[in-house]
């Protein structure tokens, strides 16, 4: 006969010595992949639970993928923190855990003054067997049509950001619009071609001579 199963208990948080950190339920934190070569991996806490005698703590962990680990691959708007929050479960032995990090949400992360090494941002939910991802479809930006790379520099005009019907094409890259990095990070004011060949707007395109706009350049997160 076989011997059963000694019975577990759940535990609302667990202290990992070797990092002198606290884990809830709940928390996204990163563990230690099988090769030490390749980045740690990031999942988030769903269960915590120890044997009879308090020992052996495992954690049952749901997976985020990096984009480069789905089926599509790492696209041009995926962003470097970008992760996908996967339907992937598996039990862990909560000593795997390294650290404690973020997994901000799309709108939050834009929003950071500064990103650390332990910020992440999820934007996807995916679906590890079929490659399939939840939202299917977001917003595009620009001329090229592509969703919104928080690591990529945009410049918005000043015209047609006001225009509802264009929704989200008064964003645009630079090399997209036959600009430089440097030459938008200077701007003053811009207006794309339609709206600047209309004829409504007597200011053109303008250079500033020392400072960057303070709300018309969508500037790279500062690292820290």
């Amino acid at each position: 006969m076989a011997k059963a199963k000694a019975p577990r208990r759940p535990l609302e948080s667990c202290t990992i010595k070797h990092i002198n950190k606290t884990i809830n339920a709940g928390d996204c934190v990163l563990m230690r992949p099988a090769d030490q070569s390749n980045p740690q991996y990031v999942a988030r806490i769903e269960r915590i639970d120890a044997d009879a005698r308090g020992g052996n703590v495992k954690v049952l962990a749901r997976w985020y993928y990096r984009p480069e680990e789905s089926i599509g691959g790492r696209r041009q708007f995926h962003g470097s923190k970008e992760l996908f929050l996967s339907d992937h479960y598996d039990v862990q032995s909560a000593d795997t855990i390294e650290g404690k990090c973020t997994v901000h949400s799309f709108k939050s992360y834009t929003k950071l003054d500064s990103v650390g090494n332990d910020d992440f941002f999820c934007r996807f939910e995916y679906n590890s067997s079929t490659g399939a991802f939840n939202p299917d479809r977001v917003a595009v930006y620009c001329k090229c049509e592509m969703p919104y790379n928080p690591d990529d520099l945009m410049v918005q005009c000043e015209d047609c950001s006001d225009c509802r019907s264009l929704k989200n094409w008064n964003w645009f890259h630079p090399a997209c619009i036959e600009m430089t990095a440097e030459e938008a990070k200077i701007l003053d004011h811009f207006f794309c071609e339609t709206c600047s060949s209309s004829g409504q707007k007597k200011l053109q395109n303008s250079h500033a001579a020392s400072r960057p706009s303070d709300t018309k350049v969508d500037a790279k997160r500062r690292r820290r």
